[in-house]
């Protein structure tokens, strides 16, 4: 069987300690790949810290052909990466072919944030003591950058962080997720192929002990850009000292029915943001609030689609819920969802758990202090609420340790805008899923669902620091 080396000071390294990779679905192991040390993990910590005059020297359109050249190889080699994305993942194989093709426009979009990366004049006259004096301010890459990536999207929360970066003329020390590190390796394969000079990128394979540790508390890395769960986020803010640091972290996403909703329109797009890759998605719908007028009408249709989602193996072209990334997250939620069911809830339909798969699973009675409600699930269950007018529906949504999206489908534009301008979250989706996102707009979330924004324009911001420049021409 394969072993893959990691990326390490611009070769192939093999550290003689290896872990494999399984595929959730049967338990198979689809390749073995190589494990960081302590000693590799500061090795690639200082080649990161040696490159920052290398990439910050890349012109604006190096930079851009780089990532140019980035986004024509992945579509390329677009089927292998999608199978790869179904294989280490579970993730459908028609949901990973369409992170593939996301993932071609989350470069293209960095490639074009490389050509406009500026700054702008500063009205040094406006000032009482400014007369005679010139000046602007322009954006410097912040230097070395470590990111952190989860197993969920292992190619386009990788481009998130790799592409941005790229474009404001970072190096990189990249560790994805262990279960999921084949579609990193594959990306720095392709990043050497389209010249990324070779100290550019560092690739880590390892623990959050040995690897992660180290980068977050190392004087050797500028910035952690870091996306999985609030208890290691919290942990990475408090150790990290005076780098930068982004987050994006977990939420309980809601969406809103309101009283003169288009169901019909609403209810296909709740069944996809609710159960998408069995629900591992950070705004995956957990919470459906509905009004209390149409609660009997959304529930019937809502669980009938429920059931008529295709389950199981990902390689399978209708494939909606496949498995959860390992069975010890089956188990857990297998577990919410019998707790909440002993405090009252009803499951509509699911509850079940076969290995990695569990059912997909509706249930309603739930109140916000449930677990399997006020915890993210991160998993393939949507819990009903109803509720009597709107300002309620709104206060309940905010009821919540998170903030990252919310949506609420109805036809009256007063209502969209109470809701756009009362829900205390990152994102207000009107007529649409939270799931709902594109690779170009601002993406984050407030409370416990993280700090900064992903998005090519505003990860550059993040990962540069501005320089404020004025000549007295008195």
């Amino acid at each position: 069987m394969l072993t893959h080396k990691l990326y390490v000071a611009g070769q192939w390294m093999d550290t003689g300690t290896n872990i494999d990779v399984c595929n959730p679905y049967d338990g198979s192991v689809i390749a073995k790949v190589c494990q960081a040390t302590s000693e590799v993990t500061e090795r690639a910590l200082s080649s990161a810290s040696a490159a920052r005059s290398t990439m910050a020297q890349l012109t604006a359109r190096q930079r851009g052909e780089i990532l140019d050249r980035l986004s024509h190889a992945i579509a390329r080699d677009k089927e292998e990466i999608a199978r790869t994305i179904a294989l280490e993942a579970g993730k459908g194989i028609s949901f990973a072919r369409g992170e593939v093709d996301r993932s071609v426009e989350t470069f293209q979009f960095a490639a074009d944030e490389a050509r406009r990366l500026c700054g702008e004049l500063i009205p040094f006259d406006a000032a009482a003591t400014g007369s005679g004096r010139f000046g602007y301010f322009r954006r410097y890459p912040v230097g070395a950058i470590g990111a952190i990536t989860p197993f969920n999207f292992p190619l386009n929360l990788v481009a998130h962080k790799v592409g941005p970066a790229i474009a404001a003329g970072c190096p990189v020390v990249l560790k994805p997720a262990s279960t999921t590190p084949l579609t990193s390796i594959k990306l720095v394969e392709l990043l050497l192929e389209v010249g990324l000079p070779a100290e550019g990128i560092n690739l880590l394979v390892g623990s959050g002990s040995t690897v992660g540790n180290a980068m977050v508390t190392s004087e050797k890395l500028d910035m952690i850009t870091f996306t999985g769960s609030p208890g290691v986020g919290l942990g990475i803010k408090a150790a990290s000292g005076i780098k930068k640091v982004t987050l994006e972290l977990g939420s309980n996403s809601a969406v809103v029915i309101h009283q003169d909703a288009d169901i019909q329109k609403a209810l296909p797009r709740c069944v996809i943001g609710g159960f998408a890759n069995s629900g591992q998605v950070c705004i995956s719908i957990q919470r459906i609030y509905v009004h209390r007028s149409r609660y009997e009408e959304f529930r019937t249709a809502f669980v009938e689609a429920v059931k008529q989602a295709v389950t199981g193996d990902p390689m399978q072209e209708q494939t909606l819920v496949g498995p959860m990334i390992e069975e010890r997250e089956a188990e857990r939620i297998e577990k919410w969802v019998q707790q909440a069911i002993a405090e009252g809830a009803i499951a509509l339909c699911g509850g079940k758990r076969r290995g990695t798969l569990m059912e997909p699973t509706v249930l309603e009675n739930t109140t916000e202090r449930m677990t399997v409600v006020w915890e993210e699930a991160f998993a393939p269950v949507v819990c009903l609420m109803a509720y009597d007018n709107i300002e309620e529906a709104v206060a309940r949504v905010n009821d919540s340790q998170f903030g990252l999206q919310a949506g609420i489908f109805t036809s009256d534009i007063k209502t969209a805008f109470y809701a756009v301008d009362h829900m205390h979250v990152g994102g207000v989706m009107v007529n649409d899923m939270p799931t709902f996102r594109v690779d170009n707009m601002p993406y984050g979330g407030v409370k416990l669902s993280g700090t900064g924004r992903e998005g090519a324009r505003f990860s550059v911001e993040e990962m540069t620091e501005l320089k404020t420049v004025m000549f007295n021409l008195n």
